[in-house]
């Protein structure tokens, strides 16, 4: 009585290796591979047991030979696609043996035998499940016609079904999306996602997703495609309707997602506002399994991240809130993660919409809790969340100083996190840091000052501009030490480096934050009796630069504050180029560099000191009255300053020379 073949072991019998290589006995080779067939199916350990036995070549050459009969060539096929659902050490070893070649040759060659190109492509389907799959071998126009061509409806399901699946995957960037394009894909998806299949409905619209997340390009062109006299949209719409199964609403509700954030359909478009928001909305109730929930939630909170009446509209949707509270109660990371980043897509514009977040029970303790949350990606969601959050100014001062918040973000700051953690970590410091924010004391307890002063040499512009900007919302009217610590911390070195940065946002937070830490009298003469060269040199190079207006009139109004408030030396009167560049820009034509200038000028004039007969009768020699006679008398004149000012401060020059 012959054994079960299916319960023996490969490596205990090796009588079918010698079976496999023969020559001439084909019935040997046959028996051989239905062996092999029993015995791995289903079981890794024996796909791996046949692997590393190097029997895969043989495998190979005898699926690609064409004088091999068919139905051994079926059954080499048939054990090298049940090898492709083992491991990923498996695949990639079929991968690195070539493989895929062998299988493509076959599945684009006009004359094979159609079952048996039916497995090759059942084979390359399972291999391009796995992401490290290479995508440029595929990747090809000839390639991607011929597999779009296998998709037509005189194939079998199976085949068409086969071509959807492999090309989700190899769709990651703008040049595969543009090359499935020219390739045909639109067309054929657009058939598919309006047949009865499923198995061909889903794929297909995973792939017209891929092909229009973030390009106009493509999304414009599926806008216009019709099939049979309907639109794409117009199909998509239709798919989401609650006759569908949650699946394929879900996927299609993603395509026009991507298709409006693309830019190819408006905001206010009635496929959006009626069909898309409510569908994502209503699938995040709990009728519907977790992964629906969580994916519907990601989707909703991307469609609605950049525009305030989609947020608008979500919020009151299906009890939207209340559904995101309860998805945060899930064990598994999905769904949490898509409520967090839905959370804060709503709260990012809307006070109102913030304050019923922060009220819903519990919300606040789950977002600090998944602060610390073990998955990576539940971390970043929610801090994506709490910086949202804190954008409103009363929850500042109330919700977020009850539950210190600054403590675990302190906490998220150190060690070595991703860069784009850090970056939203950081975000959110900004506006704990403002002025009215009672964390800004405990945070320099925690050690702010030398985390952001350290950001300011971070490679990653988003993490230096974080940190200067920070600093500057940390300087605004706060305490002298805090100040002094700043600087002394960050060095006039480093602040110079940044006033010399590639990015204008970092030049003009570092100027904001020059500004307020001179901006008390006893801020600028502790500040200027250590550092008035390094810091007088810094603004007259912003000024004699090539910068923009607004970079200038920041670095103009710092003038200004030293012009006001020194108290011990004239260190602008002391500069002659400062003092050329602000008659320079008196009558400048624009009225950013007007207006800087004229805020300084006036300090200088206005203030009463010991100094103040030296300093206008200089002025006055240097020709300020005429100066200013000319900007009163322009009539091209755009500055709001009014004509009683200028006089006044002629008449002040006058009293003094007299």
């Amino acid at each position: 009585m012959e054994p079960f073949t299916c319960f023996m072991d490969v490596d205990s019998s090796r009588s079918y290796i010698n079976d496999l290589y023969s020559d001439d006995d084909n019935n040997k080779i046959q028996d051989s591979l239905i062996y092999l067939k029993n015995i791995v199916i289903g079981s890794d350990k024996q796909k791996t047991i046949v692997i590393t036995q190097g029997i895969v070549p043989r495998l190979m050459f005898l699926l690609s030979q064409d004088s091999t009969p068919l139905p051994i060539r079926y059954d080499a096929a048939i054990v090298l696609g049940s090898l492709s659902k083992g491991s990923d050490d498996n695949v990639r070893s079929l991968i690195e043996a070539g493989l895929i070649q062998v299988l493509l040759k076959i599945v684009t060659n006009l004359n094979a035998d159609k079952h048996l190109m039916e497995i090759c492509l059942c084979v390359v389907r399972s291999i391009y499940e796995h992401p490290f799959a290479p995508k440029e071998i595929i990747n090809t126009t000839s390639t991607l016609s011929y597999l779009i061509g296998l998709a037509s409806p005189e194939n079998t399901i199976q085949c068409q079904a086969c071509v959807a699946n492999i090309l989700v995957p190899i769709c990651h960037n703008s040049i595969d999306q543009k090359m499935l394009c020219k390739a045909g894909a639109i067309p054929l998806l657009a058939r598919l996602i309006t047949t009865r299949y499923t198995i061909l409905q889903i794929p297909a619209l995973k792939c017209l997703a891929a092909m229009c997340f973030t390009n106009k390009y493509v999304s414009d062109i599926v806008c216009v495609t019709n099939h049979e006299e309907r639109s794409i949209p117009d199909i998509l719409s239709t798919l989401t309707s609650r006759a569908r199964i949650p699946e394929i609403q879900i996927a299609a509700a993603r395509c026009l997602t991507y298709i409006h954030r693309s830019g190819s359909l408006s905001s206010t478009d009635s496929r959006i506002v009626y069909k898309t928001l409510p569908c994502l909305a209503r699938l995040c109730t709990e009728e519907f399994e977790e992964n629906i929930r969580a994916t519907a939630a990601e989707t909703l909170a991307y469609l609605a991240e950049i525009d305030s009446e989609l947020q608008r509209l979500a919020a009151i949707s299906n009890h939207l809130i209340n559904s995101l509270s309860n998805l945060l109660q899930c064990s598994n990371p999905a769904p949490r993660q898509g409520a967090f980043r839905c959370f804060a897509s709503l709260g990012a514009n809307d006070e109102e919409i913030r304050k019923r977040i922060i009220e819903k029970d519990g919300i606040m303790e789950e977002v600090l809790a998944g602060l610390g949350d073990p998955c990576a990606d539940v971390r970043l969601a929610a801090v994506r969340c709490l910086h949202s959050l804190s954008r409103s100014v009363q929850q500042l001062r109330t919700t977020f100083q009850d539950h210190l918040v600054w403590r675990p973000l302190m906490a998220l700051s150190s060690g070595s996190p991703s860069n784009e953690l850090l970056t939203v970590v950081t975000s959110t410091i900004c506006n704990l840091l403002l002025e009215f924010s009672p964390a800004k004391e405990p945070m320099v307890e925690l050690g702010a000052i030398e985390l952001l002063c350290q950001l300011t040499q971070n490679s990653e512009l988003a993490l230096r501009l974080n940190g200067v900007w920070a600093l500057m919302n940390m300087t605004f009217q706060t305490e002298e030490h805090i100040k002094t610590k700043i600087i002394n911390t960050l060095g006039t070195d480093r602040i110079f480096q940044l006033l010399n940065d590639s990015d204008t946002g970092v030049i003009m937070k570092t100027l904001g934050l020059l500004r307020n830490l001179m901006s008390k009298s006893t801020d600028i003469d502790n500040i200027m009796s250590g550092h008035s060269d390094q810091l007088m040199h810094m603004i007259i190079t912003v000024l004699e630069s090539p910068h923009t207006p607004e970079i200038k009139e920041q670095a103009l109004c710092i003038i200004g504050n030293i012009a006001a408030g020194a108290g011990i030396t004239d260190y602008v009167m002391e500069n002659e180029r400062i003092l050329k560049k602000l008659f320079d820009f008196i009558n400048h034509k624009d009225v950013k560099l007007q207006e800087g200038a004229m805020f300084a000028i006036k300090n200088l004039i206005e203030k009463s000191d010991l100094n103040t007969p030296q300093r206008l009768s200089r002025l006055q020699e240097l020709g300020i009255i005429e100066e200013l006679d000319k900007y009163l008398n322009s009539t091209s004149r755009e500055s709001s300053r009014s004509s009683e000012d200028i006089r006044a401060m002629i008449r002040r020059i006058k009293s003094y020379s007299s």
